[in-house]
């Protein structure tokens, strides 16, 4: 009986020292994009340049994921100056009340091999709303000159602006609907 108890104990020491493992982005080496057609013949393309992103996990081929992102709407960036103002007022982000953009996982579900849906909130323009993406885990290497491990992922999927009261005033075909968004993330190991 006393060795079933220790074998029992043992067991629980053991699983219990997989705890929750955390990750980071790399700002250097992760990307969030996003692309909208306009007037129905071209492709407006651009960035928030400043966001963080974390990857909670016990698990090493992150099945059991979490993914919580956290950007700042002012850093919205297309290449073009005066648009980027204007997506900064209220037509769009209005990012002087609402200055942040996130996103936290509801679940994840293997589709097959390395690929996964993400679903989550999406809180934007004061508004939160669920959203399922295709991610994709690109794997997990050791980078040479830290000695850390290093986890990769890209994220892409489509959300509607109107869900999110982005634009209201600007009709289709003149601002697409459809926004796609596409993420890539270099995780550092904490």
């Amino acid at each position: 009986m006393k060795k079933i108890a220790l074998a029992i104990l043992l067991a629980t020491t053991t699983t219990a020292s997989f705890a929750q493992t955390t990750w980071k982005s790399d700002p250097m080496h992760s990307q969030l994009k996003f692309d909208i057609s306009h007037m129905g013949v071209s492709t407006v393309s651009g960035a928030f340049t400043d966001f963080a992103a974390t990857i909670l996990s016990e698990k090493k081929d992150f099945s059991d994921a979490k993914f919580e992102l956290t950007a700042q709407a002012s850093s919205i960036n297309t290449g073009i100056e005066a648009r980027n103002k204007h997506l900064k007022n209220a037509d769009f982000f209005d990012v002087e009340q609402f200055p942040t953009l996130t996103f936290q996982t509801t679940s994840l579900k293997k589709v097959s091999g390395d690929k996964y849906k993400l679903s989550g909130n999406l809180t934007m323009h004061g508004v939160t709303k669920p959203v399922t993406m295709d991610l994709t885990y690109r794997g997990t290497v050791q980078n040479p000159r830290s000695k850390k491990d290093l986890a990769g992922f890209h994220m892409s999927g489509e959300i509607l602006r109107s869900d999110f009261g982005l634009g209201a005033k600007f009709p289709e075909p003149m601002l697409g609907e459809k926004v796609m968004i596409i993420a890539d993330g270099e995780f550092n190991h904490e």
